[in-house]
């Protein structure tokens, strides 16, 4: 069997006892779902880190780092709005004598909803030399948060322009079909999905792999040092054990649409897999 540490075709125990396996070759976009999508980050984000620990050793190793930062929820109601619009009119009165006092209109408190301040917290992977304690590489797996407008994408774009004017590489691993995309292809072809590869010694230059829903996610090598073996590292095999070890299957319902929404084309093709599966 081979190894659980390796980047070959390695079927877990649990996919190979229970057959679990995604009915999708490439990302599951039921996954994508808010209700999964955090979960799915942390988990895909560890299992980096159990995948390139023993693949770097002894002149690498792997830390899991945290970016903390505040921010207010998107999409909640406005601040100050009302759920319901209340006026107050006033009728121009004729002017009355001086010693009889005119009652003021009663205005009523509404109850409205607050944008509350929310501390998100989100996990990145670290590769440091041993010898020098110096990060070689950052890779990222974006938030929903990173690809909206506000708080999450600007402390993002903060700390992406800090690597690139750095000499560490960036791995910039954007699973989500919502959203603005942080890297934006040449002519605006836009794709589902896209992976991006920047080697330090080669900027401004940078691999870019960009892929549809029906596609499996590409594998890459990881930039490391110049003259260094890079590991490749393959986040479909990840994905799909990600899939089986979590029991997705259980919960999710392939029987409606996926969140968020996809188009008619990719809904055509999801519900061509479902059918042909058995899941529809």
């Amino acid at each position: 069997m081979a190894s659980p540490f390796g980047f070959d075709n390695y079927l877990s125990p649990e996919t190979a006892k229970t057959g679990i396996v995604s009915p999708f070759p490439g990302m599951n976009p039921y996954l994508e779902n808010p209700l999964f999508w955090s979960e799915i980050h942390n988990l895909l984000i560890a299992a980096i880190f159990r995948k390139l620990n023993p693949q770097l050793r002894p002149k690498y190793k792997v830390a899991i780092e945290k970016r903390v930062y505040q921010t207010t929820d998107e999409d909640s109601l406005l601040v100050g709005i009302a759920d319901v619009a209340i006026q107050t009119v006033q009728k121009i009165q004729p002017q009355e004598p001086a010693s009889i006092a005119v009652a003021s209109p009663v205005v009523e408190a509404v109850t409205v909803d607050l944008a509350m301040p929310e501390t998100v917290k989100e996990t990145y992977l670290e590769v440091r030399d041993v010898s020098t304690k110096e990060v070689v590489t950052v890779i990222e797996i974006l938030s929903p948060k990173n690809k909206r407008p506000g708080e999450g994408r600007n402390t993002y774009m903060k700390k992406r322009l800090q690597i690139l004017g750095s000499y560490t590489n960036l791995v910039e691993i954007d699973l989500l079909r919502d959203g603005k995309p942080i890297q934006q292809q040449q002519n605006n072809i836009q794709t589902d999905y896209r992976i991006l590869l920047s080697r330090a010694s080669q900027r401004p230059k940078a691999d870019l792999y960009p892929f549809n829903l029906p596609n499996p996610i590409p594998s890459f090598p990881l930039p490391l040092r110049e003259n260094d073996t890079e590991p490749l590292l393959e986040i479909q095999t990840l994905i799909s054990e990600l899939y089986d070890e979590g029991n997705y299957d259980l919960v999710i319902d392939y029987s409606q649409q996926p969140v968020p929404i996809i188009s008619r084309e990719n809904a055509a093709w999801v519900d061509d897999i479902l059918k042909q599966k058995g899941l529809r």
